[in-house]
């Protein structure tokens, strides 16, 4: 697997490479901001890209929009924000594009390589890593937030599951419930939201936050 990283501070953006490195991931490219980050992807085409919402000069979004970039001109790239903040608005249209292969992970919340590793070869493989934190948050900001209130607490623990990239029979043993339960919670869930069922969790879930942004 070849990874570019994208994070603006340099003692981070070196230890994430060695530790990428340890675990077999080739490292072609770690740079600080989103111009270089755009540049290092065109040229040497990686299998993803692991990058930082803030990034210079404002510190504020740069990173993001630069993923975004990224999914429409190499969208054979996967993109695996890793960051602290939220940003809902660029998520948004991250996550909302016919885009497979995207992850949103926040940094205080990752505490094993292992899984950040493997999350990391989901995305670049075409899958999903999203963590619910982030789910929330994108379905609070979005104007069709209010949906979500008709489903159980049950059935929100099944569509986070989801958005973390989870097979039925994983979620089935995280919540210690059976296949055909999970499968019954996930039918009413796309029922609820007026969203065809299909296979692949990714898909669902991009899915339901294209739904959820698009207003309706």
């Amino acid at each position: 697997m070849r990874v570019v990283i994208a994070e603006d501070s340099a003692i981070l953006r070196e230890g994430l490479a060695q530790l990428l490195a340890l675990r077999g991931v080739e490292v072609v490219a770690a740079v600080g901001d989103g111009e270089a980050l755009l540049a290092a992807v065109a040229e040497h085409r990686p299998d993803a890209a692991v990058v930082d919402v803030r990034m210079p000069p404002t510190q504020t979004d740069e990173g993001l929009r630069a993923a975004v970039t990224i999914r429409q001109e190499h969208p054979g790239v996967g993109v695996l924000i890793f960051s602290q903040y939220v940003e809902t608005r660029y998520a948004a249209q991250l996550l909302g594009s016919d885009c497979a292969g995207v992850g949103y992970l926040l940094k205080e919340r990752v505490v094993d390589l292992d899984e950040f590793t493997d999350a990391l070869a989901r995305v670049a493989a075409g899958g999903t890593a999203l963590d619910p934190q982030v789910v929330s948050q994108l379905f609070g900001a979005s104007r069709r937030a209010a949906t979500l209130d008709a489903l159980t607490p049950r059935e929100r623990e099944v569509l986070a599951l989801m958005a973390e990239g989870r097979t039925n029979q994983s979620i089935a043993d995280l919540l210690v419930i059976s296949g055909r339960a999970v499968e019954k919670h996930i039918a009413n869930i796309f029922t609820k939201l007026d969203l065809p069922a299909s296979d692949g969790g990714h898909r669902r879930v991009l899915a339901v936050l294209r739904h959820l942004e698009s207003g309706g």
